[in-house]
């Protein structure tokens, strides 16, 4: 991943903070160490803006401060939450009163699953900062989910001190611009230490902030290569949305989602769900929209519009994905990092001739080859949709390829690699999302019909997609 270098080096930021006797408060790290207290420490003048950190690795210890969070589990959102209303309420209640009264408090407060000993354990964090942008101020939040890609704990430690000083530090010198405060979240790392996945501003100084538009950032900014929604509309971390799931995935423009596109996600679902294993209950199907062109180039989709899509698909139900992937191989290895069940690919003709053509995998020393290789190396299959031609209906069945690789898919598609699914009526194959955004910028009536039930009403309603609102 591309990442900046601030020209402010991580110990002259915790200084400036350290220095500023307006800011003051606590830093409490379980999981890895003081490693952000440490970073305050090592600048100097610590005393000026620390007024307490603490570890509290024992469970029963750390249940007793911060409470027990729904599910049990430590290394969470709820449990950094936890730890950081209960250290700003302390700092509040012990030093408000005692304290200058220009002073803005804060609480920061990291849960770590670092490496372990002899163990091959995911290696995540949760890290957030309560603080005041202003005295005597209501409190805002920023809470971040960051995967740790170094291979030893004392680097992962080393990142995470410096991620901390990052989030402290833009919380508050760069609170009016929160994509600089992103862009700033891997300021003095090298690249590929740390990938942030999931950030969320909250409370009144954020109030504005929409959080499904700033996690598109996460990925222009390459803190990550996607980022995920769940059906209500919240950001979702994937480590916790596909954990111990079988995944199916359909990839589309869906600008907007058509019934076409719900045909085809029900369809690999019912095919999907005749594979040993797969049930509803450990099941979940995804809508993944790529930001890239079939070349690997961002497309250039700008953030409102990706929005409307994504709100379109979470209304009807759909679990959500942003990526920046251009071919299938990618977005399974994804998948393969967070579950070892099944993995499922609803996709069309179209994207089936794409995949092989060999022109797909130029710049991969394999070639086709390896691409497939890394496709299907295990519980992976593709589901393809039919395609009209004519009047005829071309199906993963009846599709005619090239002769030089013709073999290569029989084989695949003998091994259920590839398997045909039904379309409920060829009358949706007539439907094609871009003529649906022409008729919509043109203000015709001709729409409506094949968009899912309540879609139409939403994009008219909020005159999504450059429609023309009726006053």
């Amino acid at each position: 991943m591309k990442q900046t270098v601030s020209s402010r080096s991580t110990k002259k930021k915790a200084l400036r903070i350290n220095l500023d006797e307006k800011k003051y408060g606590t830093i409490v790290e379980i999981g890895a160490g003081q490693e952000v207290a440490r970073q305050f420490f090592r600048a100097g003048a610590a005393a000026g803006s620390i007024a307490k950190t603490m570890s509290a690795y024992d469970m029963q210890f750390s249940d007793a401060i911060y409470g027990v969070q729904t599910g049990g589990r430590y290394v969470s959102k709820a449990r950094a939450k936890a730890m950081m209303e209960k250290e700003f309420d302390l700092v509040i209640e012990r030093v408000a009163k005692t304290r200058s009264k220009n002073s803005r408090f804060f609480a920061y407060a990291a849960t770590v699953a670092a490496k372990s000993w002899n163990r091959d354990n995911e290696c995540h964090a949760w890290c957030g900062v309560r603080l005041q942008m202003y005295p005597g101020a209501a409190p805002s939040d920023i809470i971040v989910h960051a995967r740790m890609l170094d291979k030893t704990a004392e680097q992962q430690q080393e990142a995470l001190g410096v991620l901390g000083v990052n989030i402290i530090y833009g919380a508050y010198y760069y609170s009016d611009n929160p994509r600089k405060i992103i862009d700033s979240l891997t300021d003095n790392l090298e690249p590929d230490r740390l990938e942030i996945d999931s950030i969320e501003f909250n409370g009144p100084y954020f109030e504005e902030i929409d959080n499904l538009g700033i996690n598109l950032h996460l990925i222009r900014s390459w803190k990550t290569r996607a980022v995920m929604f769940y059906s209500d509309g919240s950001v979702a971390v994937p480590a916790e949305m596909l954990y111990k799931k079988n995944v199916l995935a359909i990839r589309g423009s869906f600008r907007p989602v058509t019934k076409l596109n719900v045909d085809m996600i029900e369809q690999g679902m019912h095919a999907f769900r005749k594979t040993a294993d797969v049930d509803d209950d450990n099941t979940i199907a995804i809508a993944e929209i790529s930001l890239n062109d079939s070349l690997g180039n961002d497309h250039g989709a700008t953030e409102s519009d990706i929005i409307e899509r994504v709100q379109l698909l979470t209304h009807l139900g759909y679990h959500v994905m942003i990526s920046d992937y251009t071919r299938y191989f990618s977005l399974r290895a994804y998948f393969r990092q967070y579950t070892q069940m099944q993995i499922g690919i609803v996709l069309g003709i179209i994207n089936i001739r794409q995949i092989f053509d060999h022109a797909f995998y130029r710049g991969i020393e394999g070639g086709m080859l390896e691409g497939f290789g890394k496709l299907f190396p295990d519980n992976t299959r593709l589901y393809v949709y039919p395609e009209k031609n004519a009047d005829d209906l071309i199906t993963a069945d009846n599709l005619t390829l090239a002769d030089d690789i013709n073999h290569l898919y029989q084989h695949l598609k003998a091994n259920h690699f590839i398997c045909s699914i039904d379309c409920s009526d060829t009358a949706l194959l007539d439907i094609y999302s871009r003529e649906i955004i022409k008729s919509i910028k043109n203000g015709d009536n001709d729409w409506q019909a094949a968009l899912p039930e309540g879609v139409a009403e939403m994009i008219t309603n909020n005159g999504l997609f450059g429609c023309q609102t009726t006053s």
